[in-house]
């Protein structure tokens, strides 16, 4: 049997003790990066092309001054992707949006589905 002394009552080996703690911290980080989601990067993401079935039915144009109005009646001046709660590219040029999954948008585009942020 170890002899223990007055720092180490339980008479478990200090070592063995900080691996443990080590370990258990590192699988529990793991766990959590694991549940967070994931983000596409924008740089990642093929540009969504206009002539794509969804972004024809939404009116996706990737400049938001030439949607179409006769069409789209509900475009107003100043609306674009990066006004956008869809939008998810922050201040970029390109960035994911969740109504076109995979796909980047232009910050300077527009579609019908528009939502500004509050």
């Amino acid at each position: 049997m170890k002899k223990t002394d007055a720092s180490n009552i339980s008479g478990a080996d200090p070592s063995r003790r900080r691996f443990l703690a080590g370990a258990g911290t590192a699988i529990g980080a793991a766990a959590l990066v694991g549940a967070l989601p994931r983000r596409a990067r924008a740089d990642d993401l093929p540009h969504l092309s206009p002539t794509d079935a969804t972004a024809q039915t939404l009116g996706y144009v990737e400049d938001a001054t030439k949607a179409d109005r006769a069409k789209f009646p509900t475009y107003a001046a100043g609306n674009d992707c990066a006004n956008c709660n869809f939008f998810q590219g922050g201040s970029a040029a390109w960035g994911p949006c969740q109504l076109f999954p995979g796909k980047a948008v232009n910050a300077k585009g527009w579609c019908s589905a528009h939502a500004k942020k509050a």
